[in-house]
């Protein structure tokens, strides 16, 4: 272990620089060789302390220990030096003698101020050696010595980048997390103490000075769970000056060459300062005993009744006169420290002072500020109360802001002036800023609550002034449409921005916000318009086949077209076709702008010119590029844009295809009425066979002028037949078509015959017919003419095929027939035929 670690006693008890011991030591260790690749570690700290023990255990030297058995006296005297076995880089353990020893007297602290100045200036980490239990102590806890040491430090060298090691010996059941605070706000009151030069006038403590804490076992009493942490600890001294570790930001690093003359120039520097040679006994006194009456002063203040029962109170609420009350508890125990201090050092003295008002007021602080916090709830509070009646009064809201606001600021300013501590200068501001943001935030969330409420009655407003006109104007589908929904939407968007900016006068806004505003309520206007545009867009067709259905079953007078043969079918097509494409183009896009349309035009030269055809296989691939509908936006052909589309080029071009499908029924079914109608009305011959008749018949009718019982036998055949023709509906069966008339006649005519027969035989006999339904036609002679009562089925169905079935009805007739292309089929079911004299 001696050979490995080179242990070098490199100052005396006297103050003896061994500068060839030192020599000797570098050349053995090889220290001159590393360059700035090694560390210096040193300890301070009370005598007896373990010093010595703890660097050979962490660093594997050998420096000399205390031997228990034999007393507890002075072992390490001076300063010595080792290599720390087993670490790299290379670092050198340095053993100073203990502070506080009774061997060098009360009054002899210079050495041990002048070797903690030295660990100071070149050391890279210095480890402070002290008792848990000295923790809070003025003297052993070394703050004395620290302050002194800072001091000359910041006047005599450059200060460089160090690592405070403060180690815990023989830790407790306190919480290393309780004590370190205390340690840092300690070290940090030292600093801030320390007069320093005019360039280091603001210099925080970090700057020079890292702390690192760490607490270790009792030794004696622990001995294996105090190897076990110093084990631990050792791991953090491996590569210590690397980035990270416990010197990795350290400064003003001597090359190892030099290290042996920079350590002799420094300790003839410390030697010569007188500054560290000062009297002790005096200031210790006074510091000790100004410490005991602070703190059984700030003791009894803690336990003060009157100071806990209004501790209580503020709690709970505000409290009247709070700052008085609680300024004249203070003052009873300041006084009462500066009467039992008077007699000690005045500097120490107004120091304890100056530390038991802070720790009183610290005391005391959280109490002022829950008083703080009740003013600020109670003021918003306030404020929220007034703001809300003021508006509810109708005042303006901008006004009524300013006024409150006003008001509930003057009742937190006197409450903090009732809250005001006489010992403490503490600044209300940002509480008083913080109720400052609360009521902005509060008077801006009813500003934005307020006006989304105006906005949203505004929209509603313009949702039931613009839905149903716009509505009733696109399903009209007249060329003004669109030009009469943009005079519409301007008048109401008008009226409304107009009524909503005298509303929102009041809340003085800037006229960006306005003008946002005005803007979002016209955006909203034509979003209504383009919305509900969009909606009817999608039951277009429906509304195209309402539109052709009224205006090709209805005439100009808006009365039911009866199809009497005259109407010309193509014509009214056309103009029911028309009508309906009319609505498609309107339809077909929103034209908000005044822009000029030309998609009806474009509809109407494609579609009902007859240029919307399918083409031949031939003309498919020469003109299928020109057709303007091939597009899906009219952007293409009519600089729509695509936002403005509703109902692209090639869903128009669709849409026609379907319409003209579905509409195909109506037409064949008029066509059909024509027909049925013209033949209803055609059954007597032409005049020149009239004419034949009676020429050519004139002989005959002599005869039977002649021969009345030939006229008498004529009358019973013409009976005879008649019945005949209406029992077996001879006339409707040759509607059908001659030959099918005649298949259909034949089969009938023999039970037709008979039926007819017996009857008039029974009728001979006296017997009356039976009641029975009869099927066939129901005719009633009456003096008014002969009716004859037909059911009109409705048609199931219709496809968009070119096979198209269509059901057509003739009103002058009652006769319904059903076509399937050419071929017509009678389906209707003559319920009564009557025959009345």
């Amino acid at each position: 272990m001696e050979e490995d670690c080179c242990a070098t006693q490199l100052i005396d008890a006297k103050g003896q620089f061994n500068a060839e011991g030192l020599q000797n030591f570098m050349n053995k260790v090889k220290l001159t060789d590393c360059g700035l690749s090694y560390a210096v570690v040193s300890i301070m700290g009370p005598q007896s302390s373990g010093k010595s023990t703890l660097m050979n255990h962490l660093f594997h030297t050998n420096f000399r220990e205390m031997d228990a058995y034999k007393g507890r006296s002075q072992t390490t005297k001076g300063i010595w030096i080792a290599k720390c076995v087993g670490i790299e880089p290379l670092t050198v353990a340095m053993d100073l003698e203990g502070t506080d020893g009774r061997e060098r007297g009360e009054d002899d602290t210079t050495f041990e101020k002048q070797s903690a100045l030295f660990a100071l200036a070149i050391s890279d980490i210095v480890l402070i050696n002290m008792w848990c239990h000295d923790i809070g102590r003025e003297q052993a806890a070394n703050k004395p010595l620290l302050k002194i040491v800072f001091q000359v430090m910041m006047r005599l060298f450059s200060p460089r980048k160090t690592t405070l090691l403060f180690v815990i010996r023989d830790k407790t059941k306190t919480p290393l997390e309780h004590l370190e605070p205390i340690l840092r706000e300690d070290i940090q009151k030292i600093w801030d103490a320390v007069p320093k030069p005019q360039a280091h006038k603001n210099t925080p403590f970090d700057e020079f000075f890292n702390v690192v804490i760490t607490a270790l076992s009792s030794y004696e009493e622990k001995e294996e769970k105090f190897k076990e942490e110093v084990a631990q600890l050792r791991q953090q001294f491996f590569h210590s000056i690397s980035p990270g570790g416990l010197a990795g930001d350290r400064r003003g690093v001597v090359p190892a060459s030099g290290f042996s003359f920079s350590a002799q120039q420094i300790w003839k520097v410390i030697k010569e300062n007188k500054d560290l040679d000062l009297p002790a006994h005096k200031i210790m006194v006074a510091t000790v005993r100004c410490d005991e009456i602070s703190n059984e002063k700030l003791s009894r203040l803690t336990s003060d009744k009157g100071w806990l029962e209004l501790e209580a109170a503020v709690q709970a609420g505000p409290v009247l006169a709070f700052g008085k009350r609680l300024s004249s508890i203070l003052e009873a125990y300041l006084s009462e420290y500066d009467m039992e201090a008077v007699y000690f050092d005045e500097g120490v003295r107004n120091a304890k002072r100056q530390q038991l008002e802070s720790k009183a007021l610290d005391l005391v602080h959280p109490a002022y500020s829950t008083m703080l916090g009740h003013l600020r709830s109670k003021a918003l509070e306030s404020f929220k109360n007034k703001l809300e009646q003021s508006l509810i009064k109708g005042e303006g809201f901008a006004a009524s802001v300013r006024t409150c606001t006003g008001s509930c600021m003057l009742e937190f300013d006197q409450g903090c002036a009732d809250a005001t501590i006489r010992q403490a200068n503490w600044d209300a501001s940002k509480v008083r800023d913080k109720l400052r943001r609360d009521v902005d935030a509060h008077a801006s969330s009813v500003r934005s609550a307020k006006l989304s409420e105006m906005m949203a009655n505004y929209e509603k407003q313009l949702a039931l002034a613009l839905t149903e006109p716009v509505e009733s104007l696109l399903e009209a589908g007249q060329n003004d449409a669109w030009a009469s929904i943009r005079k519409l939407l301007k008048r109401e968007t008008q009226v409304a921005v107009s009524e909503f900016s005298a509303t929102i006068a009041g809340f003085e806004l800037d006229q960006a916000t306005l003008d946002k505003m005005m803007q979002d309520l016209r955006d909203c206007a034509r979003s209504l318009v383009e919305k509900k545009a969009r909606d009817d867009a999608g039951k277009v067709l429906i509304r195209m086949k309402d539109r052709f259905s009224t205006v090709f079953n209805h005439d100009n007078d808006s009365l039911p077209r009866v199809w009497t043969g005259k109407e010309d079918i193509r014509t009214i097509t056309k103009d029911a076709r028309s009508a309906a494409l009319k609505l498609l183009s309107v339809m077909a896009a929103v034209r908000l702008d005044e822009k000029p349309d030309m998609i009806e035009n474009l509809l109407f030269s494609s579609l009902m010119d007859g240029t919307l055809t399918v083409p031949s296989s031939q003309d498919r691939s020469v003109g299928a590029h020109t057709d303007p509908l091939a597009s899906s936006t009219w952007e293409e052909v009519l600089q729509v844009s695509p936002k403005d589309t509703l109902i692209t080029p090639v869903q128009c071009k669709s849409l026609w295809r379907q319409f003209k499908a579905e509409t195909e029924y109506t037409v064949s079914q008029a066509i059909s009425a024509q027909e049925a109608f013209r033949k209803s009305n055609n059954w007597l011959p032409p005049p020149w066979a009239i004419l034949a008749m009676i020429v050519l018949g004139f002989n005959e009718f002599m005869l039977l002028l002649r021969n009345p019982l030939y006229l008498m036998v004529l009358f019973i055949v013409f009976l005879l037949s008649k019945a005949l023709w209406v029992q077996m509906d001879i006339g409707g069966e040759l509607q059908h078509g001659t030959l099918a008339g005649l298949l259909s006649i034949s089969s009938r005519f023999v039970p037709t015959m008979m039926n007819l027969l017996r009857r008039v035989a029974e009728g001979a006999q006296g017997r009356p017919m039976p009641e029975r339904e009869r099927p066939g036609p129901s005719y009633s002679l009456t003096s008014q003419g002969f009716r004859v009562q037909t059911p009109w089925p409705k048609p199931d169905s219709c496809t968009a095929e070119s096979s198209v079935s269509s059901n057509i009805s003739s009103p002058e007739s009652g006769v319904e027939y059903s076509s399937t292309g050419l071929m017509h089929r009678r389906t209707t079911n003559i319920q009564e035929a009557e025959f009345s004299s």
